[in-house]
């Protein structure tokens, strides 16, 4: 079924699938991977998992789940993932994981040291009410969409965002 759905998505022009979640996913990244379809695994907080995961919750947090984290994402960059999205993660543990791994780590929500970092765009424009802690408005005071985005990666480029002191947990 994995396979038949990422090569319905391939068909249709992704260039990668992404898969939420460890432990259980790993045989099926290698499954992919031996195929030709490149992966991205997602860890931390699962977004598709909101309501399983009781809501928006940092994961990683306490040396029990950091480790499982680490051993997770250490069997999907094995299993032959070519990145790790790392969502709402303390970010001493996301930097661990990132100069651990052989592979990048994007973080969101996740501090500074992680290999690059993405944000929803809905969320970076202030389009999604109250904003979680991780998130800032990038369109508040810009003159308008596209240089709220340059902003965003001007900051980002810059080392200005995100601050693990006002955005990091």
């Amino acid at each position: 079924m994995a396979m038949r759905h990422a090569a319905l998505l391939m068909q249709q022009g992704a260039q990668m699938v992404k898969l939420e979640g460890g432990g259980w996913t790993a045989p099926i990244v290698r499954f992919l991977v031996d195929r030709g379809v490149p992966v991205c695994a997602h860890l931390g907080f699962t977004p598709q998992s909101v309501h399983a995961l009781g809501g928006y919750r940092v994961q990683g947090r306490g040396e029990t789940a950091a480790a499982v984290l680490r051993r997770h994402a250490e069997e999907l960059a094995a299993a032959g993932a070519e990145l790790l999205v790392l969502e709402m993660v303390p970010a001493a543990v996301a930097r661990d994981l990132t100069n651990a791994l052989s592979i990048p780590v994007i973080g969101i929500g996740a501090g500074i040291g992680c290999s690059g970092q993405v944000l929803v765009l809905h969320d970076m424009l202030g389009l999604t009410g109250e904003p979680l802690k991780f998130v800032r408005n990038f369109l508040d005071g810009s003159a308008g969409i596209d240089s709220a985005v340059r902003q965003y990666v001007a900051d980002v480029k810059g080392g200005r965002f995100p601050d693990d002191k006002l955005h990091g947990f």
